[in-house]
């Protein structure tokens, strides 16, 4: 990062390090042990010394993400998916950067998956917003600050929160309109358990706090791009059904530290079949439509749907979301998508991933439902627009 642009420090409490940064921070994530242990028990003692030896040799951030981290996601990709496609409409990854707003299914691997992307055909990576409660690790915030994250702090006093959305909403637009790098940040602050992928206004009101003009030109000035993101297998899958019947049966539930790491993990680590990443056009012609004299908040409502429809219709079908809207809606709508082998074998999936939901009075009929909707609702978002 540009000091100058930093504003004398403004930015250092959200910011991705610098390159005069890498080598300090790479030294206490050594010095962690229980990151040590557990690229240790990932690796192996011997792998873990020497990808521990290379990682001292590493001065910028650029480096480490080209010999470290995206060689790792490409790793992740083969070993656990079965496929990675990808379409961009109107994107010039080489001459612009763009402000990407997507649903999302995995906050640590959706934004590398499309770091590996945008490096791989423009030789430039990207920005990524992450909310502090992930960052529950010293070693975890280090790990996400040295692969360009920048950080959302959500949990603030009011007007400490509002003055960190300021400088969260100025430092997303100078990366994009003064450094000339590209941002990517979720549509909603936590991914819809259910998969019904809607934009949270409050987003686009923290992005549009900054800048000059009205809302819309405010906006249209980031270049905003929406993309889709669909799994043909979420591994999280059993893990947001039994949230769901949680918060049902405890509207005060919340999640420990220690499940947002098994999320994490199981997200990484599980299969996945294939991925895929579709980009939208940008939405600058869609804000100019958008009528000014409305109160703001009907405009930031009107925007989001413009958002939401264009996720919507970029979603990649797979024959697990075909079939799960036909077992949800006891129909054969879509049965010319899928075979009867198919069938059976996701109904089986469905089955055994709820097997693993460990909670005390498990409501099956709720689970099993909530399962099939994570798969379904893409189908049926995709079929409102």
């Amino acid at each position: 990062m540009d000091c100058a642009n930093n504003m004398e420090g403004r930015f250092d409490n959200i910011r991705s390090y610098a390159d005069n940064e890498v080598k300090d921070a790479i030294c206490e994530l050594l010095n962690d042990k229980e990151f040590s242990y557990h690229v240790c028990s990932a690796i192996g003692r011997f792998k873990y010394l020497v990808f521990k030896n290379r990682l001292k040799k590493i001065r910028s951030i650029e480096e480490l993400q080209k010999s470290v981290s995206l060689p790792y996601v490409r790793h992740i990709l083969k070993h656990t998916g079965s496929g990675l496609s990808w379409k961009a409409e109107n994107i010039d990854f080489n001459r612009n950067s763009y402000l990407f707003i997507s649903n999302h299914r995995d906050i640590i691997l959706d934004p590398s998956i499309l770091s590996v992307l945008l490096v791989k055909h423009s030789g430039t990576g990207v920005e990524i917003a992450i909310g502090d409660n992930l960052l529950i690790k010293p070693w975890i915030r280090h790990i996400v600050r040295l692969n360009r994250s920048f950080i959302v702090h959500r949990s603030l006093p009011p007007k400490e929160l509002l003055e960190s959305s300021r400088i969260m909403s100025e430092y997303i637009r100078m990366r994009i309109c003064s450094d000339a790098t590209s941002v990517w940040i979720a549509q909603r602050e936590g991914r819809a358990k259910d998969s019904n992928d809607r934009t949270q206004k409050s987003v686009l009101k923290m992005i549009a706090m900054s800048g000059e003009g009205s809302v819309v030109e405010r906006l249209k000035s980031l270049n905003i791009v929406p993309l889709s993101i669909n799994y043909e297998y979420d591994p999280c899958d059993y893990l947001k059904a039994k949230e769901l019947q949680l918060k049902r049966d405890c509207p005060e539930y919340k999640k420990t530290k220690e499940d947002d790491m098994l999320s994490m993990s199981t997200g990484i680590q599980g299969f996945k079949g294939h991925i895929d990443f579709t980009f939208s056009a940008p939405i600058t012609d869609q804000l100019e439509q958008i009528d000014q004299t409305m109160p703001a908040n009907r405009q930031f409502a009107e925007i989001a749907q413009i958002i939401d429809n264009s996720i919507f219709t970029g979603y990649k079908l797979f024959s697990t979301n075909y079939i799960a809207y036909d077992l949800l809606k006891d129909t054969d709508t879509y049965a010319d998508k899928y075979t009867q082998k198919e069938k059976e074998e996701f109904r089986t999936y469905i089955d055994n991933q709820i097997k693993r939901i460990d909670i005390p009075n498990p409501d099956y009929g709720f689970l099993h439902t909530k399962m099939l909707e994570i798969y379904a609702n893409i189908v049926i978002n995709q079929r409102s627009v």
